[in-house]
């Protein structure tokens, strides 16, 4: 089934030339986002069409550029499509995954999607280490310090306070209490 989409991102346009051309493609059903930016991540209208594609599908569109705006969405949204076996065609560009040249073009995406997710891994990671090296860490702070740990460990121990009275003390909920007792190894 061919299932098309077209998006304008002002409400003062109108879809209606890219229905058209959907429609002489062939498009059976056609979603559409009007007054919507292309860099809005999540979108109406594709998030139906995105819904609608089974695998054998094709996702028709006008032009490149309605999909979306940035190259990593789109890469995005092409890799996803291609694990879910669906194919897709840009009308404007000539862009068609169903050709063998199309097919080729799909994997030189998807290369360079997997090469960027690679990338990002690779720059996550130095900069952690950076951090680290620095003497920072990642994470929530600590709700207990350890001086707080210390006051609830000794209430606890006591046992004239119940541990609901000690986390509204501390300021914390009971279950964080309990976590933060069974971390520093006093549960």
């Amino acid at each position: 089934m061919l299932v098309g989409y077209c998006r304008v991102s002002t409400k003062d346009q109108n879809v209606d030339l890219q229905k058209d051309a959907l429609k002489a493609a062939g498009c059976e059903v056609i979603f559409d986002d009007v007054g919507i930016s292309g860099v809005k991540a999540t979108r109406p209208g594709l998030d139906k069409a995105l819904a609608c594609v089974r695998s054998g599908d094709v996702l028709v569109i006008w032009k490149l550029d309605r999909l979306g705006r940035s190259l990593r969405n789109l890469i995005e949204l092409v890799s996803d499509l291609k694990e879910r076996e669906v194919q897709f065609r840009s009308l404007t560009e000539g862009f068609d995954t169903t050709t063998p040249a199309g097919r080729v073009l799909f994997h030189i995406i998807g290369a360079l999607a997997e090469m960027e997710r690679d990338l990002i891994r690779e720059r996550t990671s130095a900069g952690l280490t950076a951090a680290r090296a620095r003497g920072r860490h990642g994470g929530r702070k600590k709700k207990l310090t350890n001086g707080a740990l210390r006051a609830a460990k000794a209430m606890m121990a006591d046992r004239d306070t119940s541990p609901a009275e000690i986390a509204k003390t501390l300021n914390v909920s009971r279950a964080t209490l309990y976590r933060s007792l069974a971390r520093a190894g006093a549960a």
